[in-house]
């Protein structure tokens, strides 16, 4: 039997995840953006944002590179069609289509740059992804993928009527043990280096970029951390074998910590690159 290789497709369309990725690209874009510089890509480029979700970053491309043409693709058409309406400005710079990335419609070596973001720790078998990149990547070409790590959220430990909350022990706990159950890997981002090399890649760099309550603004953070409660609590509850409230419980626990000077909080986002020999 073949492996669901959309396995959170429930989470990945609700409502929750809009704000999420608005978030989420409020918090890294900033940072994220000079790491564009190393790839020397300039021009009438071609530019792939797979898993582009609802076009936050494929938008933001778009302004980076003003030659270039920013193909959007997501499994799911919801998310599409709020891409399509806030993408409008740009007119035909920015197309939007549904799609496998297990099996992409695209030319072989047909982009001079692939984004690929959030999105490797949301699909089983990734590697059989990055192979479709490799295809549709032309040699030279670079690859940009921002994976996330579950391991690398830190935030304060804290007393509570219940005892004290370890927040190692709930992400690895819950997020991790969710995505083991659904065939993904919650800790792909320390592991993407390792498949970028073993797909060819050149000049393979990692890079992190810095999540926190010093760099972002407390309240952004808190949203990021309101949206996944808001997406994940009923998974995570039914992969850990806990109640949906107990769960919401370590959220906003979290959530609280976030927004509560002084207490410090972080999650160092991963980006692996590289260039496709040839």
């Amino acid at each position: 039997m073949s492996r669901d290789r959309n396995p959170q497709a429930e989470q990945m369309g609700d409502e929750s995840m809009v704000r999420n990725l608005a978030h989420q690209a409020e918090a890294i874009w900033p940072q994220e953006q000079p790491l564009f510089d190393r790839y020397g890509l300039s021009g009438a480029l071609r530019i792939l944002d797979l898993g582009c979700g609802t076009g936050e970053i494929s938008r933001r491309l778009a302004q980076r590179y003003p030659q270039a043409t920013v193909l959007g693709i997501d499994i799911l058409e919801s998310n599409l069609a709020v891409a399509r309406r806030d993408s409008a400005a740009f007119g035909e710079r920015i197309g939007y289509e549904v799609g496998d990335a297990f099996a992409l419609d695209c030319a072989d070596a047909s982009f001079d740059l692939v984004a690929c973001r959030h999105m490797s720790q949301a699909v089983p078998d990734f590697p059989q992804v990055l192979a479709e990149i490799t295809r549709v990547l032309r040699p030279g070409g670079w690859l940009h993928l921002l994976s996330e790590d579950y391991g690398m959220l830190h935030m304060p430990v804290v007393a509570r009527d219940s005892g004290q909350f370890d927040p190692d022990r709930f992400w690895n706990l819950n997020a991790v043990a969710f995505l083991q159950g659904v065939g993904c890997d919650g800790r792909i981002g320390r592991h993407s280096p390792a498949l970028l090399e073993a797909a060819g890649y050149r000049d393979i760099a990692m890079d992190y970029l810095t999540v926190d309550t010093l760099r972002v603004p407390r309240a952004t953070f808190a949203d990021i951390m309101r949206a996944w409660r808001d997406g994940f609590a009923e998974a995570l509850a039914g992969a850990s074998g806990r109640t949906r409230e107990e769960v919401i419980a370590d959220f906003d626990t979290m959530i609280i910590a976030i927004e509560t000077p002084p207490q410090y909080a972080v999650w160092h986002v991963p980006v692996a690159s590289g260039r496709r020999a040839g």
